[in-house]
């Protein structure tokens, strides 16, 4: 695994992607990681449902 370092400490805030800072338990870091985790888990549902294409096209359309 590479290790990034940025030299500007944690003090428990994190970078959002418009180059503000807000706390690690704000609700958009949070709303994040659980659509980042929801989406993980429709891929893994994708790779044993493959044979259904009408169930398949759907979670599709959900993970875009």
């Amino acid at each position: 695994m590479v290790k990034i370092y940025t030299k500007t400490g944690d003090h428990g805030e994190t970078g959002l992607f418009d180059g503000s800072r807000v706390a690690k338990n704000d609700p958009r870091v949070e709303t994040y990681g659980d659509v980042d985790e929801l989406n993980a888990l429709l891929g893994v549902v994708l790779g044993f449902i493959r044979d259904d294409e009408e169930i398949c096209n759907c979670l599709l359309t959900v993970q875009r």
